[in-house]
């Protein structure tokens, strides 16, 4: 009777044993969930990607929540109005190629005229000193000669005038190619979609924004820390990210501090720091890699004393 009496009284023991290390085990793990130095949000660095060139959009080949890698085609812009006007800039470039030529003709023209000129002027002068002809005849001559050459230098700044206006047009036709590259979109960075903003045959205009992207791969938990912690702190640094894994759970992610505030602001109504909201506090963000369980928005606390 005594000896179950004692076996009683030890499993009773044991029990009570394992009962209070359990609860201190709990109590431990409640009180590591709440040893956080800082809470915040989670975010991601969002792109908005608008229309360069305006028109019919023909192609919109995106949806949200889809992956788009670097240098995708995601959408075609109506390229023919673009198309026209470089054929008309072209057909202006033709023509004036034309008056070019029809200024080197006009010059052949007034050159040659010139050298007759020349050549009477001079047997005038000998005829002169020979009393065979008057000054009058000579001065006559000179000025004839005059207005040759002042054709000819005319002559020559309109020739130049029509290079100039050559070379606008070339401009004019780059920007004009320009404008039809520009109708091609391609994705400028690998992500993913999280808003749509346009729809096919919807005539946009340049700026239009066309959908939204962002890389979640890697994920900015923005937190706030008061001016005590901030010498804690510094770029580069490892720190533990907890998330809520469950109701009464937390799970632990690696983060790095990537970007510190230069400047305090006052805390934000949804954050509290270890001081319970102090007047001001410095915005903290912490890079985290995401393994497609952290959404935006998402809450999280950060602890920066390991």
């Amino acid at each position: 009777m005594e000896t179950n009496l004692f076996k009683y009284i030890s499993m009773k023991s044991f029990q009570f044993l394992l009962i209070a290390a359990m609860a201190v085990f709990y109590s431990a793990c409640n009180t590591s969930q709440h040893e956080a130095d800082a809470w915040g949000n989670f975010e991601a660095t969002e792109t908005i990607i608008s229309a360069q060139a305006g028109g019919e959009l023909l192609k919109l080949d995106l949806e949200r929540g889809q992956l788009l890698g670097q240098g995708a085609l995601v959408a075609i812009i109506d390229t023919t109005q673009y198309h026209l006007n470089v054929k008309l800039l072209e057909a202006r470039k033709r023509s004036l190629a034309n008056r070019i030529n029809e200024a080197d003709a006009n010059l052949k023209v007034l050159e040659s005229k010139k050298d007759n000129l020349e050549r009477e002027l001079n047997r005038a002068r000998r005829l002169l000193q020979d009393q065979a002809a008057t000054q009058q005849t000579v001065d006559d001559l000179n000025g004839k000669m005059t207005v040759i050459e002042n054709q000819i230098d005319a002559a020559m700044v309109s020739r130049q005038s029509v290079f100039v206006e050559l070379g606008t047009l070339d401009i004019q036709i780059e920007q004009a190619q320009d404008q039809i590259d520009k109708c091609i979109v391609t994705n400028p960075m690998a992500g993913t979609v999280l808003e749509k903003y346009a729809e096919n045959h919807e005539l946009i205009m340049p700026g239009k924004p066309l959908y939204k992207i962002a890389d979640l791969s890697n994920m900015q938990l923005k937190v706030y820390v008061s001016g005590s912690q901030l010498a804690q702190i510094k770029l580069g640094q490892k720190v533990q990210v907890l998330i809520d894994e469950s109701a009464d759970q937390m799970r632990t992610l690696d983060g790095t501090v990537n970007w510190i505030a230069s400047q305090a602001e006052f805390t934000p109504k949804t954050i509290q720091t270890r001081e319970e909201r102090v007047s001001q506090v410095y915005a903290v963000k912490i890079t985290v890699f995401n393994d497609g369980s952290i959404k935006s928005g998402m809450p999280g606390e950060a602890i920066f004393t390991l």
